[in-house]
């Protein structure tokens, strides 16, 4: 590693990208995944698309009962 480092050219901002959308990873516990991974196989299904079918579904029941 060098004592010192020329920041002089540097261009600010260069990787920033305000638009930018981050997916936040889930961990599942291992026999939720297994299960669903099981689950998703029989259905042929994407393992994302079926958890965000349980999910979506969850919050429309949630919003009926109005918590």
């Amino acid at each position: 590693m060098k004592q010192e480092y020329d920041f002089s050219n540097r261009e600010q901002g260069k990787f920033y990208h305000p638009n930018s959308k981050f997916n936040l990873p889930i961990y599942l516990d291992s026999d939720v995944e297994e299960f669903i991974t099981n689950l998703a196989d029989k259905k042929n299904m994407d393992i994302s698309v079926l958890v965000n079918e349980w999910l979506r579904n969850n919050i429309n029941f949630v919003k009926t009962i109005d918590i």
